[in-house]
C-alpha cells in the first residue's frame, strides 16, 4: 500500500447541506427556514436561556448559601493495575512519568493513586494523594508511597 492508495472509509465523509441554490435542490427559497418570523430572518433567533420574556428559570431560583466547587481539589485518578502494568520494578515514579506514560492528562494537576487491581514489585510512587489500600498494598510489595 502507498500514500497515493489511501482513501477514506466509504460513507465517512459527507458533503454539507448547500442552501439556497434553487428551488429544483429541495432547499432553495427559503434555505430551510420556513416562511417569515423571527427565526427566518439575518441574525435571527433568541439567546440561549430566552423564555420568551417570561423571568428565565436561572433568575427564578433562590441563589443562598456557600458552594464549594469553585475551591474544591479535583484529582485525577490512577490505578495500581495501570501503574503496575507500565513500570519496571524500583523505578520512581513521578508526576512526569505518569504524564509520559499517558496514564494521566496533565503534568500539572493533582494525582490520587488508588487500589485497583494488585502490585507485586518494589515501586516509588511520588503523588498528590493515595487511598488507604492503595498505599497498604504498594508498602507490601516493597515500595514506598510518598505524598508530595
Amino acid at each position: 500500500m502507498n500514500l497515493h492508495d489511501l482513501r477514506p472509509v466509504a460513507g465517512s465523509r459527507k458533503k454539507g447541506k448547500r442552501l439556497g441554490q434553487g428551488v429544483g435542490s429541495g432547499t432553495g427559497k427559503t434555505a430551510g427556514k420556513g416562511n417569515k418570523g423571527q427565526k427566518a430572518r439575518s441574525g435571527g433567533g433568541v439567546r440561549p436561556g430566552f423564555e420568551g420574556g417570561q423571568m428565565p428559570i436561572s433568575r427564578r431560583i433562590p441563589k443562598r448559601g456557600f458552594n464549594n466547587a469553585r475551591f474544591a481539589t479535583t484529582f485525577q485518578v490512577v490505578n495500581l493495575e495501570s501503574i503496575a502494568a507500565r513500570f519496571e520494578a524500583g523505578q520512581v515514579i513521578g508526576l512526569a512519568e505518569l504524564y509520559k506514560a499517558r496514564l494521566v492528562h496533565a503534568s500539572d494537576s493533582h494525582v490520587k493513586v488508588l487500589a485497583r487491581g494488585d502490585i507485586d514489585k518494589p515501586l516509588t510512587i511520588r503523588a498528590h494523594a493515595f487511598s488507604a489500600q492503595a498505599k497498604s498494598k504498594i508498602e507490601a510489595a516493597g515500595g514506598k508511597a510518598e505524598v508530595i
